[in-house]
């Protein structure tokens, strides 16, 4: 019985400029890899980790992430269809207000 070997997605390296790529844990750094691929990756990044972890996963992981700015909050609110208020990051930052604001 010969089991079927998923490869992990290919993500340019250079959004994991601060880590050695070959030693990932996928599965472990998933909220990591989540966040580098939101706030630096492409479409095509974000598809590929929509395809290896699945949507319902990258969901719950964006809505735990303690910082998303404006951007990426409100494109991750749209596309998994989630109110904004159910972002970790929107109920901190409404909870901790800052002067500069832009």
């Amino acid at each position: 019985m010969s089991g079927v070997q998923i490869s992990v997605p290919t993500l340019p390296r250079h959004l994991f400029w601060d880590t050695d790529y070959n030693s990932i844990d996928w599965e472990q750094n998933a909220p990591y890899i989540i966040d580098r691929v939101l706030h630096r990756g492409s479409w095509e990044d974000f598809k590929a980790i929509l395809n290896w972890y699945g949507q319902k996963k990258v969901s719950v992981i964006a809505q735990r992430l303690r910082h998303l700015d404006k951007c990426v909050l409100s494109f991750c609110s749209v596309y998994f269809d989630v109110p904004i208020e159910n972002f970790r990051c929107y109920t901190w930052k409404q909870s901790n207000p800052t002067h500069w604001d832009f």
